[in-house]
């Protein structure tokens, strides 16, 4: 099992935060540019902690530097059905890391509810890298 999914299952933000690189580039179903840097993708997959329910895997693919984990989840009352494709550097760390979510209306409810995290998000990012968190 990828050391990603068992943090993610034992929902231990810092053990996820410690696998990702400095320079991971975290691409967004719902944004439309990737957000560069550990501080922001650190702060986004703890804001998709508290959005995600019922979370759990249900397949992993892959091997070697490239996973795709799927997942189940339930955002606002709508179900969706996810992917982390991640890929890990020559020091086993997360250096790029995509979400893609289905249905349609799963995404429009996880883009609603990750907006209402957005500024959380932000100033979390911020006191990480300024050193104030």
């Amino acid at each position: 099992m990828h050391s990603f999914r068992q943090a993610v299952e034992a929902r231990d933000a810092d053990a996820m935060a410690a696998l990702l690189a400095d320079d991971v580039v975290f691409t967004s179903p719902v944004a439309f540019k990737p957000y560069p840097g550990k501080p922001v993708t650190a702060a986004i997959l703890r804001a998709v902690l508290r959005v995600f329910e019922d979370f759990r895997y249900v397949r992993e693919i892959g091997g070697g530097a490239d996973h795709a984990l799927v997942f189940e989840a339930t955002v606002s009352g709508r179900r969706i059905t996810g992917c982390d494709f991640i890929h890990t550097n020559a020091d086993g760390l997360i250096d790029d890391f995509m979400v893609m979510v289905r249905p349609l209306s799963g995404a429009t409810a996880l883009a609603e509810a990750m907006g209402a995290q957005f500024d959380r998000i932000t100033a979390e990012a911020t006191a990480e890298v300024t050193g104030a968190g």
